[in-house]
C-alpha cells in the first residue's frame, strides 16, 4: 500500500515534535563525527521562530511528521556573498535545518522531500532552489548531487565555510 506523502506549514503544535527531531539529528551527526549543529544551532528558539515567520514546513508520511525543513524565500543574506557563482539571480527557495525522525531515516526521506520542494517551488512561479550544506555531511552532498544540484562555491554561513548548490527549476 502507497503511504500518503504531503508537505504542510508547521504549526506551533507540532512545536515540540520538530524539536525532538531536530535533538535527534544533532545527536546523529555528533555519530557521525560531523560538526555540523554541534554549537547549540539550531535550537528551540529557532522552531519557534521559523514557524512564528511561516518558515517552518513538515513531510508527513499518512499524517505523521517525518522530517522537518525552513523554506525561505528569496532572503538568506550569507548568499549574497559567494566565493563561486550562483547559477542564477532570479527568485529563489533556500532550504534549511532538513531534520529527519530517527524512525523514518534510511527510507529516501530528504529525496521525497526534495521533490515537494520543487513542486512547491514551480507552483509558486520562483525560478530555483538554493541550499549549503557543510563539507563533512556526505549524506546531503550525495543526495544534493543525485538531484541534480549544482555545486557553485562556498558561503559563509554560522561561522563556517558552506558549500553551496543551487537548481534551476522553472
Amino acid at each position: 500500500m502507497n503511504s500518503e506523502t504531503k508537505l504542510r506549514k508547521a504549526e506551533i503544535d507540532d512545536r515540540d515534535i520538530i524539536w525532538g527531531i531536530i535533538q535527534q539529528s544533532i545527536e546523529r551527526r555528533k555519530q557521525d563525527g560531523s560538526t555540523q549543529w554541534q554549537n547549540g544551532y539550531p535550537n528551540l528558539g529557532t522552531v519557534e521562530s521559523d514557524i512564528a515567520k511561516g518558515f517552518g514546513y513538515v513531510l508527513t508520511i499518512d499524517g505523521e511528521i517525518a522530517v522537518y525543513v525552513a523554506l525561505i524565500l528569496n532572503d538568506e543574506p550569507a548568499y549574497s556573498t559567494i566565493e563561486g557563482a550562483w547559477l542564477s539571480d532570479g527568485e529563489f527557495v533556500v532550504v534549511h535545518r532538513v531534520a529527519v525522525d530517527g524512525k523514518f531515516a534510511g527510507q529516501g526521506m530528504v529525496k521525497k522531500l526534495f521533490d515537494h520542494i520543487e513542486d512547491f517551488t514551480r507552483s509558486h512561479g520562483i525560478q530555483s532552489i538554493k541550499v549549503d550544506t557543510n563539507y563533512d555531511n556526505n549524506a546531503m552532498l550525495k543526495i544534493l548531487e543525485s538531484k541534480g544540484y549544482s555545486y557553485c562555491g562556498e558561503v559563509l554561513l554560522a561561522g563556517g565555510m558552506r558549500k553551496a548548490y543551487e537548481k534551476i527549476i522553472i
